[in-house]
């Protein structure tokens, strides 16, 4: 059915951008020119397939289908996470109606109209993440994004996204219920026994959760998040499982798999927890290679730890055992194993021998194997995730100057750390549920160490910075950050995506004293010993670079100006052109034309930087130009 036209280059492919993975595989449909040509950006920031009919065949990096689209729709229909149409809302709601089936399983749809004006989430908007798609896209297009869900009307986090940031597992209950009662507005109880609090940091002032303990709960709709199997009563409740338990498992050589799969339900079904809540499976590491285990993990989705005998002798156990220590030289398996795995002092359940009698090949007889389980529950969840670090510059602080890799990345975001100025800056960019975090100018250190700490958990997180990161910004240290905790290179993923500079905004805002070589030079000793400072000065001085002063004066640095002043004046002209520009493109954006003999004379703080010009810089009618020699370049 399908006709093979050019792909993409393959060189792209490490431009498809990490934020659009979670919704891969992702196709793109569209029958008009004007509706491939919305879509083509898309697809190649995000790695999809746009589907064309045979007669734009003649378009680059898209795959022709023959025959209805109803077919086709067939086909990507149970194999993609998305579906992003460039067509009318109705046609897409008749073509898709046919294939809807459950919430939980149909993939996210969103629709764009010709013009590029507006996504909409049209199918899917919680669990299919059709909302979030819609987000991105938004951003991605420069479109504005539509979404008629309650919760993105109220501000809260959709009740069934609730947990996913952070691994949890969606338990029974009523989930239509209880979202319909957070719907109109009332309110509504959460349990939470255990996993992380993090999440009610992003509730908005006036929300609809209370919050209270697990005794006495008044009748209305309840969210419980929680370890145990506890009975659901009459009203609209429905149930969370963070995934906190660690169980120990020490078990015979070629022990089946279901045999330990028993064995670890039953001591779960008895102490009233549920499989829901496992984070992993923790044993010696003589079972590395465990078949029953391996196989168990690998079906159930639970990570395998193991550890040496020294690893686990060391912990303290309420029931050694001298004959395991002889066995394997450690007293205990599965209760240290657990207690190591879970980062705990104490164990949720200890040790409990189970023994499953089993048939032999032949069946002639029955022969008995032990499975050991203990159980220690984790303060922080285990996610299952690998964590990602967006390291974003934002520009000058206004959205249009901000790139749309930038926006798509904030916005697409599990966590998102900065200094308060510039989160209110992009603040139209973040979204409900969203957790964000500012940290006070001086605190650079911290931001980068919450920043990696969250996207070691697992966490998707935007680190924030005016201008472009890597340029006096945030992204430099959370590398070093990194570098000095030995990170791998691979866990957690960095991304740095770049901004435009203050040096590039405030010389597009007085002309072009950019045009031939400059330098630029922070005037902050916090970090660079002032003598390295008052070096790099006079080497720009004297080589005649046109310079860009960050940082130029602050409450508790006043003279330091007035010293590169000075510097600049043993080898420049006192008419030199200057340029002194406060936040610009902001709405309070000063600008400033003066000389260097003058510089002084202007206010300048930590949110303005000068430009000073080189020798042939020159101001033509309220411009800053720096000629770059081409008037001047004879012909060969």
């Amino acid at each position: 059915m399908l006709q093979q036209t050019p792909e993409y280059p393959q060189f792209l492919q490490p431009m498809i951008l990490s934020q659009f993975k979670a919704f891969h595989p992702l196709a793109a449909i569209a029958t008009t020119p004007e509706g491939a040509r919305q879509l083509q950006p898309l697809c190649q920031a995000s790695g999809g397939t746009l589907y064309v009919p045979p007669t734009l065949a003649d378009l680059g990096g898209t795959r022709v289908y023959e025959g209805p689209m109803r077919e086709l729709l067939g086909e990507l229909w149970p194999t993609h996470r998305a579906l992003v149409f460039c067509m009318a809302c109705g046609a897409v709601v008749r073509l898709i109606a046919p294939l809807l089936q459950d919430k939980s399983t149909d993939p996210a749809v969103v629709v764009l109209d010709a013009q590029g004006q507006f996504a909409i989430s049209l199918c899917g908007g919680h669990q299919g993440g059709a909302d979030r798609l819609t987000q991105l896209i938004a951003r991605q297009l420069g479109a504005t994004p539509v979404l008629t869900g309650a919760s993105a009307s109220s501000g809260l986090p959709a009740l069934d996204l609730l947990g996913v940031p952070f691994g949890w597992r969606r338990g029974e209950g009523d989930w239509t219920g209880v979202s319909a009662a957070i719907a109109r507005g009332e309110r509504v109880r959460v349990v939470q026994t255990a996993g992380s609090t993090l999440w009610r940091s992003a509730l908005p002032e006036h929300h609809t959760f209370e919050f209270i303990k697990a005794d006495n709960i008044p009748p209305g709709p309840t969210v419980w998040i929680e370890t145990g199997r506890r009975e659901l009563s009459d009203f609209p409740a429905v149930r969370w499982h963070p995934r906190v338990l660690w169980v120990g498992v020490g078990c015979e050589r070629r022990t089946p798999r279901d045999v330990i799969e028993t064995a670890v339900e039953a001591v779960l079904r008895e102490r009233n927890l549920t499989p829901e809540a496992i984070a992993g499976i923790a044993t010696l590491d003589l079972k590395a290679d465990e078949a029953g285990l391996v196989e168990l993990c690998r079906d159930r989705g639970w990570p395998l730890l193991t550890f040496s005998p020294s690893e686990l002798r060391s912990l303290d156990v309420p029931n050694p055992s001298e004959v395991v220590d002889r066995e394997v030289g450690t007293p205990s398996v599965a209760e240290a194993a657990a207690l190591r795995a879970a980062g705990a002092d104490s164990l949720r359940v200890p040790k409990q021998v189970h023994r499953v009698e089993t048939a032999t090949p032949e069946g002639e007889e029955r022969i008995g194997q032990a499975v050991t389980v203990a159980v220690a529950e984790s303060e922080r969840e285990f996610t299952g995730r690998t964590g990602e670090l967006r390291l974003v510059g934002i520009g000058p602080g206004e959205l249009s100057q901000m790139t749309p890799a930038a926006q798509t990345a904030v916005a697409g975001a599990d966590a998102v750390v900065g200094y308060g100025l510039y989160l209110d800056l992009i603040s139209p960019l973040l979204r409900s549920g969203q957790i964000v975090e500012s940290f006070p100018i001086t605190r650079e250190r911290d931001r980068a160490e919450r920043a990696i700490d969250l996207a070691g958990w697992g966490l998707t997180v935007a680190v924030v910075s005016s201008g472009d990161c890597g340029i006096y910004g945030m992204a430099g240290l959370v590398l070093e950050v990194l570098r000095s905790r030995g990170w791998d290179g691979r866990t957690p993923n960095v991304e740095v995506l770049p901004g435009i500079s203050a040096l590039q905004a405030t010389a597009a805002r007085v002309g072009t004293p950019l045009m031939h070589d400059f330098c630029a030079i922070s005037l902050s000793d916090l970090l660079t010993p002032w003598e390295v400072i008052e070096k790099r000065l006079k080497a720009a001085a004297m080589a005649d670079f046109a310079c860009a002063l960050y940082n130029p004066r602050s409450r508790t640095r006043t003279e330091q100006l007035a010293i590169a002043q000075g510097i600049f004046l043993q080898y420049r002209s006192p008419e030199t052109p200057v340029a002194i520009v406060r936040s610009a493109y902001r709405p309070d954006e000063e600008i400033a034309l003066t000389t260097l003999e003058k510089l002084l004379e202007t206010p300048v703080d930590m949110l303005t930087t000068v430009l000073i010009g080189n020798g042939s810089t020159r101001f033509y009618q309220n411009w800053m130009i720096a000629p770059r020699g081409y008037l001047n370049k004879r012909e060969e």
